[in-house]
């Protein structure tokens, strides 16, 4: 019987990709993790054995806990956040649920080191329009959502990224690139493991807006405009980001929820 504290696999995958997705922490034991070292998006990697230590760092948060079976370990961790004031809940049946489930799950090795704090860096070309605000919103939204973002002269991205440890992206010669027709959204949607039919029908939108080529789904030119418009009203990048984040976020739910909606204000008249 689930724990009264509990959530389903499948209602923590519709929060995930959302503002409103709680936090997700993998309590696995090493040798669990290591046998199938994936882990779900947008999850950290926590010890049990010092939940005692790191559960105050969530107080006031909402947590969803991972271990292999959703028993001891996630239980004894979700009721340490608890004591420290997070609402936090068991995710029924563990990683394998999840994974029987055919879940979205990230191979941990696809992600970059993270620095002293936790979080992953990446760097790229400064005065952002599509592929980089709109990878930082994936990477925010399903793999890391502490990541930080730097954005700086062009000619100095690969040496940002050399000497402050950053991982460089959308720039000509990295890993996190255009490849032959895709940008570098699709390549991070298929590298890290996340494709779903709402994110690949994104990706289409943002690789024909970012690739100039308007003509292979319609709300590419609704998504350049925006993208353009954003970028002129914002003249600091991160600022821009943060207004762009809410942009892809409703681009996304229409991906997933909206695409059968229609606007039909005024109502046709009924004719006697």
């Amino acid at each position: 019987m689930p724990s009264y504290n509990s959530i389903a696999p499948e209602k923590l995958a519709r929060l995930i990709g959302t503002p409103k997705a709680p936090v997700i922490i993998d309590v696995r034991e090493v040798d669990a993790f290591d046998a199938d070292p994936r882990i779900l998006p947008a999850t950290a990697r926590r010890s049990h054995a010092d939940a005692e230590t790191w559960a105050g760092t969530y107080s006031g948060q909402s947590v969803a806990v991972i271990c292999q079976r959703g028993k001891k370990l996630s239980e004894g961790a979700a009721a340490w956040l608890r004591h420290s004031g997070a609402n936090a809940e068991v995710v029924e049946g563990g990683f394998e649920a999840w994974r029987d489930a055919g879940l979205p799950l990230v191979p941990s090795a696809t992600i970059p080191a993270r620095n002293a704090a936790g979080s992953t860096v990446w760097v790229t070309r400064s005065r952002p329009k599509i592929d980089r605000i709109a990878c930082p919103w994936l990477i925010r939204r399903f793999v890391d959502p502490g990541a930080v973002f730097l954005f700086v002269a062009p000619a100095e991205v690969d040496a940002v990224a050399d000497r402050f440890g950053a991982t460089p992206f959308d720039v000509e010669g990295v890993h996190w690139s255009h490849r032959d027709d895709l940008c570098t959204f699709d390549v991070m949607v298929s590298e890290f493991g996340i494709s779903s039919g709402p994110l690949d029908r994104l990706a289409a939108i943002v690789r024909a807006a970012d690739t100039d080529r308007l003509d292979l789904v319609p709300e590419a030119a609704g998504l350049l405009a925006a993208s353009l418009g954003l970028s002129r009203m914002y003249g600091d990048d991160l600022e821009q980001l943060d207004a762009g984040m809410l942009l892809y976020d409703a681009f996304y739910r229409w991906c997933r929820d909206a695409r059968e909606e229609t606007h039909n204000w005024p109502a046709s008249k009924v004719r006697s």
